[in-house]
């Protein structure tokens, strides 16, 4: 408007990131002529004779000169002008506090994902040394299941086959008479994809007969065995390829991309790029119809393999809970196949020679010679660093590099700082920074590199100058408007980028306003938070009673923050977050630190009481694990010191995939002492386990209770 030059006219300048508003010497310029104008006004009048002079101060005659004299009210515009400036600062302020509570809810939805998986990575990693090298506690045959690359795997998958080719003798096509969902013929057809989607689609759905089920994931392995470990696409024919990220079982987002971008098809061809379960709802669903899509499709679907396509997060993370509840009578069989579908799935894929896509990302050490050329069948899960079988000298040696090679790209995450550095958030992968992304794609004549992995606000994310692009498909990811989902497609010869965002359920969150939307994801960050400090309460307790030698249960705000802080270690804006977790005491303005427990205790089980994030897997050789118990616990005290913790692991220590250091002992120790008495106990031994080692047996938690509680090392502990 042409305002620039006017210092008076309260603009909204901008200058290094920050608001500025000039309006104040315009007030006061306007205040002096105002009183510069009454004042000869006062003059210019008569006083009247009449001793009437105090009629003159009263408010209707002393101010009679502001409502006669139009020069010295403000005119229209610049009221219109004033108001709109004070709504813009009123609004700009309103949207910058509800950025904040947006941004620290998100660092604390983060935080607490990074931190479970890499407790689940820590844990499992120690169990998996423990029960391959502590000596006399297992038998051949149990010892053999600890590796990823072990024989009792196929032997299992041999059985498996048999019992599958069993029923087809049975009678595959013959399902039971009282099934009422839809029929699916092998080879899939299209008719049989759509209505699939059809049956799928519908809140009220009958159950696709775990036949079918079975079919689907019997010819995907079929198919997937005959894939290269990284996939080629191009776009010679389709001129676009459309590459999606993680999905986690929210089935509305796939059906919203099949809506917005048409179905997967050679000339429409789809990049999923891993973790297509776990967490979601309709885990199975989403898996079971890209599944389909690729054996309906040939070339029209590329299936990468994410983290989360490994039955050992399945565990933790609920999509072995979803397939129990579902297929209660043939969970076992289906996971099976489940678990033989994750084996064979691609690590990548490469489009025109020039994109790599990846789940993860890459290390300083990523080979893609030595990842197109490894054995990928061996490793049903990540977590289970490899054991050769072979003779051969050097051969373990491999095994692990290559295991390096596959854990690097399917778990790291891009830095903004240069460098290669171990991923200590996750407990797995690394972190890579612009420098080796640089000297990545020049080395393998790359334009960009492609991956998920990470939740993003709008959906994806450019980093290291463009050159690292994240993408995330899951919409509401955390909570309802959390985040957008959203697609990336590569159009043309030059792969130019084109973004679509979208967000299903988008009914519900259109009649959310802003404040809403921030205010419910808010409140169910602040739910998954306090049970994290529940579950932390000794040791905050102990660290709050470090500032606090009078025992008043008051302590500063800084202690207060620092304190959480070493206990949780979760990273957090922990002064932020004090008006969300904490009362003030307001006479000492300090905090009152024991109310950072109050008032969540109900929450919390109403929470977990709905959660499909519950470990489903319990335990296939209990009395091995008691034998190994029995053997740390060398006084036979019925509980494990740390003592007798550091000599079980100082013999496992040459075996652990990475050196463990004494902090590291302690904190493994500690996150196996469930009630947080220094000891661990045979009870929390077992629970610790159940916890880590997916290979066991299914039960209900309720059964394992009870049969750890008839242990007779228990006896003496329970009576209590």
């Amino acid at each position: 408007m042409g305002c620039s030059g006017s210092r008076g006219c309260g603009c909204v300048t901008f200058k290094n990131k920050s608001i500025k508003y000039d309006e104040d010497s315009t007030s006061s310029y306007r205040s002096s002529d105002a009183s510069e104008a009454q004042v000869k006004t006062l003059r210019r009048r008569k006083l009247p004779t009449d001793g009437g002079f105090l009629r003159i101060l009263s408010p209707r005659n002393l101010f009679r000169g502001w409502r006669k004299n139009e020069d010295l009210s403000m005119t229209k515009i610049e009221r219109t002008m004033k108001a709109a400036i004070l709504i813009q600062r009123w609004y700009r302020r309103y949207l910058a506090r509800m950025e904040v509570r947006r941004r620290y809810t998100w660092t604390i939805f983060q935080s607490i994902e990074y931190a479970g998986e890499q407790d689940q990575v820590k844990l499992y990693n120690f169990f998996n040394a423990l029960l391959t090298h502590m000596p006399d506690t297992t038998t051949k045959t149990f010892g053999s299941g600890a590796t990823s690359k072990s024989s009792s795997i196929d032997t299992v998958d041999m059985k498996y086959e048999d019992e599958s080719d069993d029923v087809e003798e049975e009678g595959m096509q013959n399902v039971d008479r009282d099934y009422r969902g839809i029929h699916i013929n092998f080879p899939m057809k299209r008719p049989d994809l759509d209505s699939l989607i059809e049956t799928f689609r519908k809140k009220k759905q009958h159950k696709l007969h775990a036949r079918y089920v079975a079919g689907i994931l019997k010819e995907s392995i079929a198919k997937l065995k005959r894939l290269p470990n990284l996939n080629q696409a191009s776009t010679a024919i389709s001129k676009q390829v459309t590459i999606c990220g993680d999905l986690h079982g929210k089935l509305d987002d796939l059906l919203v991309i099949f809506h917005k971008n048409g179905l997967p098809s050679p000339e429409n061809p789809y990049v999923f790029n891993g973790d297509f379960v776990d967490r979601g709802k309709k885990s199975l669903e989403v898996f079971l119809l890209l599944l389909s899509c690729m054996l309906v499709f040939p070339g029209g679907v590329f299936l990468n393999r994410g983290n989360h396509e490994d039955h050992i997060m399945n565990a933790r993370y609920g999509f072995i809970r979803e397939v129990h509840q579902k297929y209660r009578h043939n969970a076992e069989r289906l996971l099976k196949l489940i678990e033989g579908v994750y084996r064979w799935l691609p690590l990548g894929t490469i489009v025109n020679n020039k994109v790599l896509i990846v789940h993860g990302g890459i290390s300083d050490t990523t080979d893609l010679d030595l990842i197109k050329s490894l054995d990928r069948g061996k490793y049903v899960s990540l977590l289970r660093p490899p054991i050769t079988e072979s003779s051969a000298p050097g051969a373990e040696m491999i095994d692990k590099v290559e295991w390096k090679q596959v854990f690097d790209i399917l778990w790291s995450d891009p830095q903004p700082s240069e460098g290669c550095i171990p991923n200590a958030l996750r407990g797995a992968g690394t972190y890579f920074g612009p420098d080796v992304t640089k000297k990545f794609l020049k080395r393998n004549k790359l334009m960009y590199l492609i991956r998920s992995h990470e939740c993003k606000p709008d959906g994806y994310e450019l980093l290291h100058n463009g050159k690292v692009i994240t993408i995330f498909s899951a919409s509401n990811y955390y909570e309802l408007g959390s985040n957008k989902g959203a697609y990336l497609k590569l159009v043309g010869p030059q792969l130019a980028t084109h973004f679509v965002q979208y967000t299903s359920a988008l009914s519900k969150t259109k009649r959310l306003t802003f404040r809403q939307r921030v205010g419910l994801v808010e409140s169910s960050a602040i739910r998954e938070l306090s049970a994290q400090i529940l579950s932390k309460r000794a040791e905050l307790e102990a660290e709050f009673k470090k500032y606090d030698a009078e025992n008043t249960e008051l302590i500063t705000v800084s202690e207060w923050c620092r304190g959480m802080e070493d206990a949780t270690e979760l990273g957090l804006p922990w002064r932020m977050l004090r008006d969300k977790l904490v009362t003030m005491d307001l006479e000492t303005n300090k905090v009152l630190y024991m109310t950072t427990f109050e008032g969540f205790e109900t929450d919390i089980i109403n929470c977990h009481a709905s959660s499909t994030t519950v470990v489903e897997t319990l335990y296939r050789n209990k009395s091995s694990l008691e034998a190994i118990f029995r053997i740390i616990d060398k006084d036979n005290s019925g509980y494990i010191s740390l003592e007798e913790f550091s000599d079980a692991c100082n013999l496992l220590r040459q075996h652990m995939p990475n050196p463990i250091t004494q902090e590291q002992l302690v904190d493994i120790c500690r996150l196996m002492d469930i009630n947080k008495d220094g000891l661990v106990d045979l009870n929390e031994f077992l629970e610790t386990f159940r916890l880590v080692d997916t290979d066991h047996q299914r039960r209900d938690d309720i059964q394992v209770l009870e049969d750890a509680k008839k242990s007779p090392v228990l006896s003496s502990r329970t009576g209590d």
